[in-house]
């Protein structure tokens, strides 16, 4: 028989409540900083212009594209620096801390005049801005995934954990809605050009405030609270103690990184750019399509607190190294506008297999003691190389006139991260969250 609302006691209720506001105030930041960071990838179709003045709306998309490069630059370093914060003074003070710097970077972008105003101190301005903010964002990642699996029961690990890509898609939601919104109701396109992609940067930096109430408000961790003095000194040297698991991190986010950016963050790019929809359609089908994808990282979620983590990835694996190309090359050549949203779903359900369980299986590999900077460094520097660089190199190859080199480059990815998929241990059997 199912236990109802009465037969919890006061104590068990407390302790819902009190892991349910720890989960929302850490994912509700989560959402505001990948906000931020997305919001400038959903307008760069608009502010591009203002800061390189070039007729060729590809190379125009290539400079910006390289400026969101360079931002990844910066996330190997907050994946150290937040994850040691993390680790020695708490995931809560680390993660207070990076959504302000978050604030600090949306503020500059939005302020910033565009190039006829200032020349090259415009996209050297974008440039510093896109540094802290991918200072952030690097720090975002590890300490946040920490802080929602230790928060977690251990029954119910892979589903609570997975509402880090839940406010991750939900930020990239944010900024698509917003730019709906302006696109459709309130702006028409040369107002956009204008002055109108500024108006995202400053509503990021307001929900940052936000966000900074909100996680000076949550409680710590009790994995972290339960350490002694001597565990409260971890770093980059107690970290090299674990190179299997580092490493494992590298290739579990290899594969899962490239994908995850191809389809989600270039995709609506891709669809302006190669594929020739107008900008209105491609925001509105990126939406749609990002909206579902949410809504399926719980029940994956749920689904490997059933049966195992490594299923999971491992059908990511498979999947993902036998449809990329067809899926992209479908999608390149294709006009029927449902057809192409469901190309983008089936690419999404792949995904989906890496992105909702991704977390938690690099917070069960590493002790308390190194777990934030354990998964945090490894992570960012994995998606510095390799994700901030994705769309850099589909636009490059398109522009040298061999676009279809990157599908295969993104399956050759997926195929290696596969290979270590079949190899671990399934984490949800061997987690070290309960050591």
């Amino acid at each position: 028989m199912n236990q109802s609302a009465n037969d919890f006691t006061p104590k068990e209720i407390d302790e819902v409540k009190y892991r349910l506001k720890s989960i929302f105030g850490g994912s509700v930041g989560n959402l505001v900083e990948w906000y931020d960071w997305y919001t400038y990838s959903a307008f760069a179709l608009y502010f591009s212009p203002a800061f390189f003045p070039n007729s060729n709306p590809t190379a125009q998309l290539l400079d910006t594209a390289g400026i969101f490069a360079v931002g990844f630059l910066m996330r190997p370093i907050g994946g150290w620096l937040f994850g040691s914060i993390a680790d020695k003074m708490g995931r809560k003070k680390s993660m207070t801390l990076s959504v302000l710097i978050m604030a600090i970077g949306s503020l500059i972008i939005g302020l910033t005049p565009g190039y006829n105003q200032i020349g090259v101190f415009a996209p050297l301005l974008l440039v510093f801005a896109r540094l802290i903010q991918g200072l952030s964002t690097g720090g975002e990642y590890g300490t946040s995934a920490t802080y929602l699996s230790e928060m977690a029961t251990k029954k119910h690990r892979g589903f609570y954990s997975s509402f880090q890509y839940v406010t991750l898609i939900g930020g990239q939601l944010l900024a698509l809605g917003i730019q709906l919104i302006l696109q459709n109701w309130l702006l028409t396109p040369a107002e956009l050009h204008d002055w109108g992609w500024r108006i995202p940067f400053f509503i990021g930096a307001i929900l940052s405030f936000i966000a900074l109430y909100l996680r000076r408000h949550i409680d710590e961790t009790a994995a972290f609270k339960s350490k002694n003095k001597d565990e409260k000194k971890g770093g980059i040297k107690v970290l090299l103690t674990y190179p299997k698991e580092v490493f494992t991190v590298v290739g579990l986010t290899l594969g899962g990184t490239i994908a995850f950016y191809t389809f989600s963050t270039y995709m609506q790019k891709f669809l302006v750019n190669t594929v020739h929809l107008s900008k209105e359609t491609s925001t509105t089908l990126s939406f749609i399509s990002l909206l579902v994808f949410a809504i399926m990282q719980p029940l994956f979620g749920l689904l490997s607190d059933k049966i195992g983590r490594k299923p999971l990835l491992i059908g990511f694996g498979v999947l993902g190294t036998l449809c990329t190309v067809p899926i992209l090359t479908g999608l390149a050549s294709e006009t029927n506008t449902t057809i192409i949203f469901l190309l983008m779903i089936g690419a999404l359900i792949i995904v989906s297999g890496y992105t909702s369980i991704n977390a938690v299986v690099k917070a069960e590999l590493f002790p308390a003691e190194i777990r934030a900077l354990g998964v945090g460094l490894p992570y960012a520097l994995t998606v510095a190389i390799f994700g901030g660089t994705a769309e850099y190199l589909a636009l490059w190859f398109k522009n040298i006139g061999h676009e279809n080199y990157f599908y295969w480059y993104v399956t050759a990815c997926i195929l290696i991260s596969l290979v270590l998929y079949t190899t671990m241990k399934d984490t949800k059997h061997h987690s070290k969250i309960e050591d």
